[in-house]
């Protein structure tokens, strides 16, 4: 065979490979249910509202099994973030009980939660979340958002996906369906219905509202310098533009006095 049409050929099953596999990637994509999340874009900004009711879905129906162990209580009274008051934050830390210590008698002692300490882990370590979810190991919900393929969009997608399960569909027990989940079979029930809790603002708590606010706390729990970080790209690139036109201008004054001379 020419060396030539081998090369050739090598060349074209690369490109069918990337095609083939770039394609798969992007219809799991594409099947998500897609949201307009006011975060996203270059001047994405988190709604605030939905920030605070989001951490009210995490925290009365996520924090029994899922930690943020990357998060301190003072976090949600920070710019950019649910912002909280100073005073709301002291009282929403209070509501836990924190292990601290040791005392003057060498002994661990609990005491109520202050606005320096991390988000309280519903279980003491691994072994006893596995204890109480059947093997499974809830996964720490701090960075959940960007560990996840797809996102904001996954994660709602996976909140809004438990479904019936087709005629002929086989479910081990213990494993739910959920139309967005790989395999379509997922060990965690399904946590949200209706008014299953009651908004501190009044808000309907239906399930796609419930799952989109939470979805937007913990997109803001990954990435809570996200809004920083637009309005710094938007100066970034404001720059630029300025840059380049004085630069453009002043190589076209400068190729103009050379032009002159010629």
């Amino acid at each position: 065979m020419d060396p030539m049409y081998k090369k050739k050929l090598f060349h074209f099953k690369i490109f069918l490979f990337l095609i083939f596999f770039t394609n798969v990637s992007l219809s799991s994509e594409t099947n998500l249910l897609k949201q307009e999340w006011s975060f996203k874009g270059l001047t994405g900004k988190f709604d605030r509202a939905s920030l605070q009711r989001g951490y009210q879905v995490y925290n009365e129906v996520c924090a029994s099994c899922h930690s943020m162990n990357l998060l301190s209580y003072r976090n949600l009274g920070e710019e950019g973030g649910p912002e909280f008051s100073i005073e709301q934050v002291k009282a929403i830390a209070a509501n836990f009980e924190v292990t601290d210590g040791p005392n003057d008698d060498g002994e661990m002692f609990t005491r109520p939660g202050r606005p320096s300490d991390k988000f309280v882990s519903p279980y003491p370590n691994v072994q006893a979340a596995m204890a109480a979810n059947g093997g499974a190991y809830p996964p720490d919900m701090s960075v959940l958002v960007k560990a996840r393929k797809g996102g904001a969009d996954y994660i709602y997608s996976i909140l809004m996906g438990y479904k019936e399960a087709p005629q002929g569909f086989e479910l081990e027990e213990g494993v739910y369906y959920n139309k967005y989940m790989d395999g379509n079979k997922i060990k965690m029930a399904n946590p949200l219905s209706d008014d299953l809790i009651t908004y501190a603002d009044g808000t309907n708590a239906t399930v796609s509202q419930m799952s989109k606010d939470v979805t937007t706390f913990l997109t803001w729990a990954a990435e809570p310098h996200l809004e920083k970080r637009h309005k710094m790209g938007l100066k970034v690139i404001i720059y630029l533009i300025i840059f380049t036109v004085l630069v453009y201008l002043s190589m076209r004054r400068l190729w103009s006095r050379i032009d002159s001379k010629k």
